[in-house]
């Protein structure tokens, strides 16, 4: 599997200038990417080369001794608030308790490394902008270190800095009152970096910056955003993806206490209101004809039995080794399953909303999204303006998972087209059953799995055949995503499944069925159903061999696998093997994804016919880690999110519409349901990866094992409900 941070340059091969600036009092850094050999700042008296776009001030040092960090990803919950500043605080050796945090404008300075545009996503935020953070942190130091020497008419090389402080012998002064004389000095371009064994906060447990926020109120996302004469619009859409207005009267709309207009847009009716409630109570009134068109003929049940008869012939091969079709015919042993997983939506607890103010400066955006680079450009190319001219303020984001990254800015584009259509600053509302109606679903998946075992019960073939719809068809991502017909997120975990390297005949192909049905990515893309199905399949093989589930990994996985190492450990800290409560039992499961190890052990049991799960031990490789209390949240949380899934969540159609509507009957994980999480951080050196994602896959076949060793039932589609 090609890892995230392979495509990002290596320090050696991507040189990162500096330069500075005096605002208000204090020293800015900003970090360039040199663009086509340009000189970014001025040198020996020489007028600069104009910047591309507006310095990328990732730093900012004021007299008060504050130090401001300008975060160019979106905080929605996995802690990036906190663990990014970490990395810079790092270098800059300043006082933690100084650091404030503040989100950075669209700027295409503050592009996502791994996507090329701004963006927080594929749990790269860290690992893209480690070294990005690091250098600018040292630039800044090495400025104020100059600036104090200059001062003292002392060699530089006498100073040091701590906790904030330039020192040289008995002279001391703070990086507030080097501030500004540090904005006039000239960035080097090339600063020393700490050795990881002088490292104070890097690796260490430290509590979130942006709690105390929320848990008093103060924090600020979409949905309390407040402008001067704002309107609160809802939109009317379609019952059924693809369906048009026919026709519409307002006039019982427009009779409601405080509506203020009725407009069309692309999406459908937007009713604008004074406040949330007379435009939801606007919106009612309306009296639409729709014209629902093919996509009223949608079924659940028919789009199921299409897969099957897909999954009949083999699809576009993505990967394949050896003679598969002849082992499996001369098999003296052969294993086949199919497995199934719904379309599921994001649900995230603050549902969609955007801001929008529109004159004739530009526009302004405040919403809580993960797409920044895309945004600007979709707004841009609604309103006929230029890019440069659209503002997005990023507000907190309450849950994305995908959600708030749209190849078409779905929910921005409708908020702007209502604006521009009704000319009034207008903020755009969901409500929950929008969010779960609207659409952008993670796709309904079918794997057939095929394999033979030879004599010793292990693989001597695999066939796996998936179906399922591509997220990037369609979109501006496809050239990017989509080779040879084949969408590499369909079957991430899957081609590249590290099993397969044991195994001599394996093919891997898939089938793209297109759709009206909007889909997405969704958390951890296609590893949310390829974990599943994946270690589900391989836990039937070991029990079909009549082999421990762990001992048949061990076979399968070569010795130095990090995947077999996270294995070991979880298996270690649960007690594999130990006699367990009567009526509960284990299962495991490793995945690999977005360059992340997971490893986990579940216990279950069942009560009143329903699936109970007790504990969870997870063992985790990231490589190096910045902030374990990170690590340690976002393990939990990706648990308890693939756990709702797992047991509970599903979006069915019938006659073209979705069947469910809110957290009654779209289900997701209770407080009361999750079980007690251990989490356990392997020591590793390896190339750093993601931790938002990559502990959804193996939670849900962790369980479904855990479920056949107390039942004997193979559970094979989610959710996973008992016979």
């Amino acid at each position: 599997m090609k890892h995230e941070s392979d495509i990002l340059a290596a320090p050696s091969r991507r040189r990162f200038l500096a330069t500075s600036t005096a605002l208000a009092g204090g020293l800015v850094i900003a970090c360039f990417i040199p663009i086509g050999g340009r000189r970014l700042f001025a040198q020996d008296g020489e007028a600069p080369t104009p910047a591309p776009t507006d310095p990328n001030a990732f730093v900012r040092i004021g007299s008060d001794n504050s130090v401001t960090v300008l975060l160019k990803h979106s905080e929605m919950g996995q802690g990036v608030w906190t663990s990014i500043p970490m990395v810079l605080a790092e270098e800059l050796d300043c006082d933690w308790a100084k650091v404030r945090v503040m989100n950075a404008p669209n700027s295409t300075m503050y592009a996502n490394l791994a996507f090329g545009i701004q963006g927080t996503g594929g749990s790269t935020s860290t690992l893209e902008c480690f070294e990005q953070m690091r250098q600018a942190g040292a630039t800044a130091r090495a400025m104020l270190v100059n600036a104090a020497a200059q001062a003292w008419k002392v060699d530089v090389s006498t100073c040091h800095t701590e906790n904030g402080f330039v020192i040289c012998g008995a002279q001391k002064a703070s990086y507030g009152e080097l501030a500004d004389a540090a904005a006039k000095g000239i960035a080097p371009e090339n600063v020393a970096l700490k050795d990881a064994s002088r490292w104070k906060l890097i690796g260490k447990p430290t509590r979130r910056l942006d709690s105390l926020a929320k848990v008093t109120g103060v924090a600020s996302f979409g949905f309390d955003v407040a402008r001067p004469g704002l309107l609160v619009a809802m939109l009317a859409r379609a019952p059924v993806f693809g369906g048009t207005v026919a026709r519409f009267d307002a006039s019982k709309a427009k009779a409601i206490p405080g509506v203020v207009d009725v407009v069309q847009v692309p999406g459908g009716i937007a009713v604008l209101g004074q406040h949330t409630w007379a435009a939801q109570q606007g919106r009612e009134a309306l009296e639409i004809e729709w014209d629902n068109g093919a996509g009223a003929s949608l079924s659940t049940e028919v789009m199921r039995a299409d897969y099957r008869k897909r999954a009949e012939k083999s699809g576009l091969i993505a990967s394949q080794a050896g003679n598969v079709d002849s082992a499996l015919k001369s098999a003296r042993k052969r294993v086949n399953a199919d497995y199934e997983v719904p379309y599921l939506a994001h649900a995230p607890m603050e549902p969609l909303n955007c801001t929008v103010e529109i004159s004739a400066q530009g526009c302004e955006i405040w919403t809580g999204t993960q797409f920044q680079g895309v945004d600007q450009g979709v707004v841009a190319q609604i309103l006929g303006i230029k890019p440069e001219q659209v503002t997005i303020h990023t507000m907190f984001l309450g849950g994305g998972f995908g959600r708030r990254a749209n190849p078409v800015s779905d929910f921005i584009a409708e908020a702007v087209q209502v604006a521009k259509v009704a000319n009034k600053p207008v903020k755009l509302v969901w409500t929950r059953e929008d969010d779960i109606r609207g659409g952008y679903y993670r796709p309904m998946w079918l794997s057939r799995f095929g394999a033979a075992l030879g004599k010793d019960g292990m693989p001597t073939a695999w066939s796996h055949t998936v179906v399922g719809q591509s997220i990037a068809a369609g979109t501006p991502f496809a050239p990017m995503m989509i080779k040879d017909g084949i969408d590499a997120s369909s079957l991430e975990g899957a081609a590249d499944s590290p099993y397969l390297a044991a195994i001599p005949a394996y093919r891997v192909d898939l089938h793209s069925p297109e759709s009206p049905i909007p889909v997405l990515w969704w958390r951890s893309v296609g590893h949310s159903h390829t974990g599943f199905v994946v270690e589900s399949f391989v836990d039937e093989l070991a029990h079909a061999a009549k082999v421990d589930p762990l001992a048949y990994r061990r076979k399968l996985l070569p010795a130095d696998s990090r995947n077999l190492r996270a294995l070991e450990l979880a298996a270690k800290e649960f007690g594999w093997g130990k006699p367990l409560p009567k009526g509960h039992a284990a299962g495991l499961a490793v995945h690999e994804s977005f360059g992340s190890h997971v490893a986990q052990v579940a216990e279950v049991s069942v009560e009143d016919g329903k699936i109970r799960v007790h504990r969870v031990v997870c063992a985790v490789d990231c490589g190096p880690v910045v902030n374990p209390m990170t690590v340690e949240a976002q393990m939990q949380s990706a648990i308890a999110f693939g756990l709702g899934a797992a047991l509970h969540s599903e979006i069915t159609f019938k006659d073209g519409k979705v069947e469910q509507g809110n957290f009654h009957d779209y289900k997701v994980l209770k407080l009361d349901e999750m079980p007690r999480v251990e989490v356990h951080i392997v020591s590793s050196a390896e190339k750093m990866g993601g931790v938002g994602e990559p502990g959804l896959p193996p939670i849900a076949p962790a369980v479904a094992n855990a479920i056949f060793a107390l039942t004997g039932q193979r559970l094979r589609k989610l959710p996973l409900i008992l016979a």
